[in-house]
C-alpha cells in the first residue's frame, strides 16, 4: 500500500515539483498551501510523512510541527522541513519543535527521494 505524504508549501511551483518527484516513486500525495490548511487536513486524515516549508502565511512550519506533535497520532510521524532557511539557529529551533530533518531549497530530487525512503522505512 502506498505511503501517504503531505506536502506543505505556499509556492505552487515548489508543491508541484515535490509532488512530481514523490509520485514518481509511487507515493500518494496531498498538498496544502500553508500550515493552517495542513493542520486542518491532519485532524481528519492520517499521513505517513509530512514535508513542510518554514515561511508561509497563516501558520509557519515550526508552528505547524509543534501543533502536529500535540496531536496524538502525529507524535511519531516523520516531519521534514524543506526551506530556504539554512542557519544553524533555525535548524536548532526545528529540532526543538520536533522536526525529524531539514532540507534546504532548492532541493535535489534524488536526495528528497532518499530522505522519504529513509524516514518511511
Amino acid at each position: 500500500m502506498a505511503k501517504n505524504i503531505l506536502i506543505v508549501d505556499d509556492s505552487a511551483s515548489v508543491r508541484q515539483m515535490v509532488e512530481v518527484t514523490l509520485k514518481s516513486a509511487g507515493y500518494q500525495i496531498t498538498a496544502a498551501k500553508d500550515g493552517q490548511e495542513a493542520y486542518e487536513l491532519c485532524q481528519t486524515k492520517a499521513f505517513d510523512f509530512v514535508l513542510t516549508d518554514q515561511n508561509m502565511p497563516r501558520m509557519d512550519g515550526l508552528t505547524l510541527i509543534k501543533s502536529l506533535r500535540g496531536l496524538g497520532n502525529y507524535r511519531t510521524v516523520p516531519i521534514v522541513v524543506l526551506t530556504t532557511e539554512a542557519s544553524d539557529a533555525m535548524k536548532a529551533q526545528g529540532r526543538a519543535a520536533g522536526a525529524t530533518g531539514w532540507m534546504v531549497k532548492p532541493f535535489d530530487p534524488a536526495k528528497l527521494l532518499q530522505i522519504a525512503a529513509k524516514v518511511l522505512n
